[in-house]
């Protein structure tokens, strides 16, 4: 006879037994929609709960107060509007977690949940709120929080988030924010953010890079910047920029000589 798992186990989130004659919804597994170890209410087991829950939505909200955590976690997926609400303050973040994951995205309820006190909670209210009602959420002390409030909120607002004490945070700032806002981040602090910027900014405006105090910044300035405009950087302390420098003239010279029929073949105008 093979041993029984942990997992093939019917136990309670206490880690007692199972048993259904004891149970308040003992007529169900009579009538064989509620199997211990496959689906049941008071297994320790998400999954069994959930296969509960899914068979039975209508008694969802009977477990709002049950003393395990999952139990009312997985009971808000089955929840009318009403009674998840009731579930927003619950005590445990994982409950609280899954009512923001499933109240509509434009209630007041799920708004209310924006300064919850979990990091978890408040990155599923940031995933899922309209993005004009993320204003409130730039300064959100949890950096990947604010992450998510970049990507969605709207351009118009994003010069609020330039200044971010986090890089990644103001390197997807980069990514989006209008032409003004990317003029002033061009001097961003962190050299991968000006990397970001000098990537969107018109080619015969990387001129200001000049100075750079980062090489690789400098370089990748020279690499867009137009042919007439890289004398700029002719005396780059770099060896590396000086290259590229030269290697773009000498190319574009070739290309201009070949063009001329300097190497036999024809030239047509016209």
């Amino acid at each position: 006879m093979a041993t029984m798992t942990e997992i093939e186990e019917a136990r309670d989130f206490r880690g007692a037994n199972l048993d259904c004659r004891r149970c308040e919804r003992y007529a169900l597994a009579v009538s064989g929609t509620c199997v211990p170890g496959h689906a049941c209410v008071h297994d320790r087991y998400a999954r069994r709960i959930d296969r509960f829950f899914s068979r039975h939505p209508e008694l969802a909200r009977d477990y709002l107060e049950h003393p395990y955590f999952e139990v009312r976690a997985v009971a808000a997926k089955y929840l009318d509007v009403f009674h998840l609400s009731r579930l927003a303050a619950d005590t445990d973040e994982t409950v609280r977690q899954s009512v923001a994951q499933h109240l509509p995205a434009a209630s007041a309820r799920l708004r209310s949940m924006r300064s919850d006190p979990h990091r978890e909670v408040r990155i599923r209210v940031a995933g899922r709120l309209p993005a004009e009602e993320l204003l409130a959420m730039i300064g959100d002390p949890d950096y990947f929080v604010r992450q998510i409030v970049a990507r969605r909120l709207p351009v118009k607002w994003l010069p609020r988030m330039t200044r971010d004490t986090d890089v990644e945070v103001r390197r997807v700032v980069a990514r989006r924010i209008g032409p003004a806002g990317l003029d002033a981040m061009s001097g961003d602090p962190d050299a991968g953010v000006r990397q970001e910027v000098l990537t969107r900014l018109a080619p015969d405006r990387l001129g200001r890079f000049v100075h750079d105090p980062d090489w690789c910044v400098r370089h990748a300035a020279a690499a867009r910047l137009p042919l007439g405009l890289l004398g700029l950087f002719a005396d780059d302390p770099e060896p590396e920029v000086r290259a590229l420098i030269n290697a773009r003239l000498s190319g574009h010279a070739g290309t201009a000589a070949a063009g001329d029929g300097r190497d036999g073949t024809e030239v047509r105008h016209g």
